[in-house]
């Protein structure tokens, strides 16, 4: 149902949340279903690449990435609320600690991750005075300091270029992505010299997610359009055809294996240069493969 054809506001938004549109006297689904991966066996790939990048939504391009509005005639969220609201009520359940996901994480591990509350000095005075706190007193004196859809600017994303053999094609299959944010455990915390122990620079991984279990939410999940807020580009369609700015930070083949600032530390030119090194390795690969 459009916003312009609803008969008020509250029955837009149950349609809307419903994935159902009427037509006629029926109610039908809108609900997409994701193009499934073809199987993949591996003599079939000729050579292959995994590469880890980092997607930085200050750039204009990915912006998308970032927009989050529950408005009337559009509802978009950003990736990351879009990804942490599917967890936490069960629609993606392959969730890691890290990009080798091997250390699966729970909603609870990854609240408490993205979240801190902290009782302040005055708290702790008071409490020590009358060795018990009220409820009123407790919500007055804890400080809570939250990662929320608005401090996520910069995503990881985890995938392998390979040459399948039987089309002669280069392509990518994205394997994982992450969001990145900064750690709540060291927000408001300061050092002897009165100065914040972490800057608003130092991010960490807050949780991988294994794509192939997120494409049914991501599927059904628009993306903002500036140029159209009817236009039905979902999140899967601009992440498997990478319309986005990235930058790799490290790669699994050629020399120098690893991350890029590990191995070229204290210079970010040199940095980008490796980058873009191995972002022509690549292409390079696709050149050389009509040379078999």
């Amino acid at each position: 149902m459009s916003i312009l054809n609803a008969k008020s506001p509250e029955a837009f938004r149950e349609y809307r949340e419903s994935g159902m549109i009427q037509q006629g006297d029926s109610m039908v689904s809108v609900r997409n279903t994701p193009l499934k991966y073809g199987f993949i066996e591996d003599k079939d790939i000729l050579k292959s690449m995994v590469v880890w990048e980092i997607i930085d939504m200050n750039d204009k391009i990915n912006q998308p990435f970032y927009h989050n509005e529950d408005g009337l005639v559009s509802q978009n969220k950003s990736l990351y609320q879009l990804l942490f609201d599917a967890i936490n009520d069960g629609r993606i359940t392959e969730v890691y600690d890290d990009e080798m996901f091997q250390t699966r994480l729970s909603p609870d591990a990854i609240a408490a991750r993205i979240k801190n509350e902290v009782m302040s000095d005055a708290g702790i005075d008071r409490l020590n005075e009358s060795g018990t706190l009220t409820e009123e007193e407790k919500r007055e004196f804890t400080n809570v300091y939250e990662t929320k859809t608005e401090n996520v600017k910069v995503l990881k994303i985890k995938g392998m270029w390979y040459i399948d053999r039987r089309d002669s094609q280069m392509k990518y299959r994205l394997l994982g992505i992450a969001a990145m944010g900064q750690d709540p455990s060291t927000m408001g915390q300061f050092g002897p010299d009165g100065q914040p122990i972490a800057s608003k620079d130092e991010l960490i991984d807050l949780f991988w997610v294994y794509y192939p279990d997120a494409r049914e939410v991501l599927a059904n999940s628009v993306v903002f359009n500036n140029k159209n807020l009817s236009s039905d580009i979902t999140f899967d369609d601009i992440l498997n055809a990478r319309r986005f700015s990235t930058v790799i930070y490290k790669s699994d083949n050629g020399l120098g294996n690893g991350v890029i600032k590990d191995y070229i530390p204290r210079d970010a030119d040199a940095q980008l240069e490796e980058s873009e090194r191995i972002k022509a390795q690549i292409l390079q690969m696709e050149n050389d493969m009509w040379n078999y």
